[in-house]
């Protein structure tokens, strides 16, 4: 059983980064805690298994479509640390929080808010986006139109 369970592990890191939770949960089927335990101690001594770089692949992968504040939900949920979601998105965002939230803005809607529902409505799609309240009013007054009426 060992070895189905390193083929499987082995199968899963090639398609892409894993953390440590997250391949946790996909082999916990095909043996009991212990050796599922044991293979991913392995697996990270041999440099396969890294939560590290699995948030760091994360980050680069979807900061262009996502704040922050989604970015570290999504992470936390995978099972990564606070400290490693930290350096991953201080390290692979190289813009600012407000211009990826102006670009995810501007590739979205044609026009700036012409009214308040309008303004509404932009405003939850960035939020939806993980974008914190203060950075969806920048982005939305840098438009005419400003502020709802």
């Amino acid at each position: 059983m060992a070895t189905s369970l390193h083929e499987r592990a082995l199968r899963c890191l090639a398609q892409r980064e894993h953390s440590r939770a997250e391949l946790a949960r996909k082999l916990g089927t095909l043996g009991s805690v212990e050796e599922v335990s044991a293979e991913l101690d392995r697996l990270v001594e041999l440099g396969l298994l890294s939560d590290a770089r699995f948030a760091d692949a994360y980050v680069r992968a979807k900061a262009a479509r996502f704040g922050a504040s989604r970015l570290k939900s999504e992470l936390a949920r995978r099972g990564v640390g606070a400290e490693q979601i930290g350096l991953a998105i201080a390290d692979n965002c190289p813009e600012s929080e407000f211009e990826r939230a102006c670009d995810i803005h501007r590739r979205k809607f044609a026009a700036a808010p012409a009214d308040a529902r309008e303004w509404a409505r932009q405003a939850r799609f960035l939020q939806g986006r993980g974008f914190s309240t203060e950075i969806i009013r920048r982005v939305l007054k840098e438009h005419p139109g400003d502020e709802p009426a």
